[in-house]
């Protein structure tokens, strides 16, 4: 099948070096233009166009679709489905509907669960035991359109967001070539969503990033681990912002008292500090001062002495 690839951050990557393995033609790469991205604001290409200048691709980065540029490409090298991986903007209906097997898309989920821009996010943050990737036949909505092919994983006690993102990239990769296998074969019948089932996952904001220490362990240790590695979450220590990053969902080893949620309840030798959570205690093992460095729990103790009276949160 003769493909043209629209996709831009590295999710999108492993399909596109898998459908290059694969014997599908992959005719040009569509991507968003080059950014400033980093501490320094640097004007840098996706890691799409990175790829694609490896295989020496054809490249297109418009600003917008549609885009007369892109039109005149699908008109000259009339490629038989369009294949679409987190690329950022809304596909047009031409896009949509003037191949022989249209759009195909790759979405983090396992829709109609999880419709929108954070679904790997938001699906963690829940603590749902499966997380999964879904190929479907794209409409003119926002992850609305039929469903194709399913892949799902358990979720893992330490999974985080960067440990899921990678592994659905992965299989994510392979679900799309296997996809367009069977639609060449007339072997993949399409499955309208119900749209009843349907869970939105909005994108991650500031707000979804304090944690609110009253919670349960599990939902805060949710929370941690579905922002990192990426923005990660933020709370006060003697009322300086830090970021934690990371959590172990572990039984506390000793009798848990009335504090107030925040408090920080024990040093845990080698490991991290135990916090009084809303009905228990959470292990932080990972954390961050602003403008420092992420570092191991123990390691900031040692620039950081913690008194009695500071507590998370405050």
């Amino acid at each position: 099948m003769k493909i043209a690839f629209f996709g831009t951050p590295d999710f999108a990557v492993a399909t596109l070096q898998a459908l290059q393995n694969s014997d599908h033609q992959v005719l040009f790469v569509a991507t968003q233009p080059d950014r400033p991205r980093g501490r320094g604001m640097k004007v840098t290409p996706s890691p799409v166009k990175k790829l694609a200048l490896e295989y020496e691709l054809p490249i297109l980065q418009p600003e917008r679709l549609p885009d007369p540029a892109v039109t005149d490409t699908m008109q000259k090298m009339k490629p038989d489905a369009v294949v679409v991986v987190a690329y950022g903007l809304k596909i047009p209906p031409e896009l949509l509907y003037g191949p022989k097997y249209g759009a195909i898309n790759l979405h983090g989920s396992l829709l109609p669960k999880y419709r929108g821009a954070a679904p790997m996010q938001r699906a963690i943050m829940n603590g749902d035991p499966v997380v999964g990737v879904t190929t479907m036949k794209m409409d003119e909505g926002w992850d609305t359109g039929a469903i194709l092919k399913k892949a799902e994983i358990p979720l893992e006690p330490l999974d985080n967001l960067g440990t899921v993102h990678d592994r659905l990239a992965k299989i994510g990769a392979d679900l799309m070539v296997e996809t367009l296998h069977l639609l060449e074969a007339g072997a993949c019948p399409a499955e309208p969503q119900d749209d009843t089932l349907a869970t939105t996952a909005p994108k991650i904001t500031d707000d979804d990033r304090w944690i609110d220490w009253q919670k349960s362990s599990w939902a805060i240790h949710n929370q941690i681990r579905a922002l990192d590695p990426v923005p990660g979450c933020l709370t006060l220590l003697g009322g300086e912002k830090v970021r934690i990053w990371r959590s172990i969902p572990e039984k506390f080893p000793g009798a848990i008292t009335e504090a107030t949620p925040g408090t920080i309840l024990q040093e845990e030798r080698n490991t991290g500090i135990w916090v009084k959570t809303g009905d228990g205690a959470l292990l932080i093992t990972e954390i961050q001062a602003e403008g420092g460095k992420r570092m191991p729990v123990t390691a900031y103790l040692l620039g950081h002495p913690l008194t009695t009276d500071v507590r998370f949160g405050e």
